[in-house]
């Protein structure tokens, strides 16, 4: 099993950065996913899901309207849109992969909003 992020770096605030997440080794369409954060000093928090066909998303309040998720079945893969960047975005975003009986993570990549 492997989840595999990618797509992290360095943006000035205000900017975009599209994450992805390429699952390998289970079946992937039958899992929830979601992405998660954590910052320095700071817990991982969870940031939005979307479920297996993905019909159903959420979103912690704070980055509603400004992150999307979504899923490509087809590609085993998960996306996370983020705009307009804050500095408090920062972070290192993790993707998890969700089922009754499983959990898997990915090992992360780092997002900096920083002028």
């Amino acid at each position: 099993v492997q989840l595999v992020e990618s797509g992290g770096g360095l943006v000035q605030p205000g900017g975009a950065l599209r994450l992805s997440c390429a699952a390998s080794g289970f079946t992937f369409s039958r899992y929830t996913m979601s992405w998660h954060r954590q910052a320095p000093g700071k817990e991982r928090e969870l940031v939005t899901t979307i479920t297996s066909a993905g019909g159903i998303t959420n979103y912690i309040d704070s980055v509603k309207g400004q992150f999307t998720i979504s899923r490509d079945n087809a590609k085993n893969t998960v996306y996370l849109q983020m705009n307009s960047l804050k500095p408090e975005d920062t972070a290192k975003y993790y993707c998890n992969a969700r089922s009754f009986t499983n959990s898997y993570w990915g090992q992360g990549t780092q997002v900096t909003v920083s002028s």
